[in-house]
């Protein structure tokens, strides 16, 4: 039978456990993303990581096997829509989290108004009512490539697929909530203007 592997961990932990600045920006990014736990943002930052430390490798090695695995990683990252067409190794040093986090499952879920909040897009995902090209998807950590985008929605299967559901994103909550997003940006103009007058 053979000895079971022990499970490696896909992240670390932060150094320093206690460090406030950390934790608020952790908090803003769980609270923003609908992330319930901060191991999903430790294992975003180790896949970025691992982005960066493949560039730098390949970036000092030149060889045709090292050219093959720096194309094959660039190819990957514009896939995702994490660099532009036409850059290479050095554009993959500026990922960003935001950047990753966009491509989640669960952000383009609440993204594409098939969802009304992030939480709720979580549960859409996690209780299979999702479907990513033709196929049902349970991580909302799932990267989606940009070949993938229009192929996101709801399982014709699902309850939730129905227009009557109460929880179903019609046309009239679409206007309700683009009112208060025109109000909240009304709100924010505001204090700059006063500001301006007074200058």
């Amino acid at each position: 039978m053979g000895d079971i592997k022990k499970i490696k961990k896909k992240y670390s932990k932060p150094s320093h456990p206690w460090r406030g600045e950390r934790i608020t920006e952790e908090n803003k990014i769980c609270k923003a993303y609908g992330i319930p736990n901060k191991t999903e943002i430790w294992k975003i930052i180790a896949k970025m990581a691992s982005f960066k430390n493949q560039a730098k490798k390949y970036a000092a090695i030149t060889s045709k096997q090292a050219d093959k695995e720096r194309q094959a990683l660039i190819e990957k990252l514009q896939s995702y829509n994490l660099i532009k067409a036409g850059e290479g190794t050095d554009a993959v040093l500026s990922i960003t989290l935001q950047n990753v986090l966009d491509r989640r499952l669960q952000t383009m879920v609440f993204k594409k108004n098939l969802a009304r909040t992030m939480k709720q897009a979580r549960q859409l995902i996690t209780q299979r009512h999702l479907l990513v090209a033709g196929k049902i998807i349970t991580s909302p950590s799932y990267l989606v490539k940009v070949s993938e985008e229009t192929t996101i929605e709801i399982s014709p299967k699902s309850k939730f697929y129905a227009q009557d559901h109460p929880e179903h994103v019609n046309e009239e909550y679409l206007k309700i909530k683009t009112q208060k997003q025109e109000k909240a940006k009304m709100k924010e103009q505001r204090p700059r203007q006063q500001q301006r007058r007074r200058r």
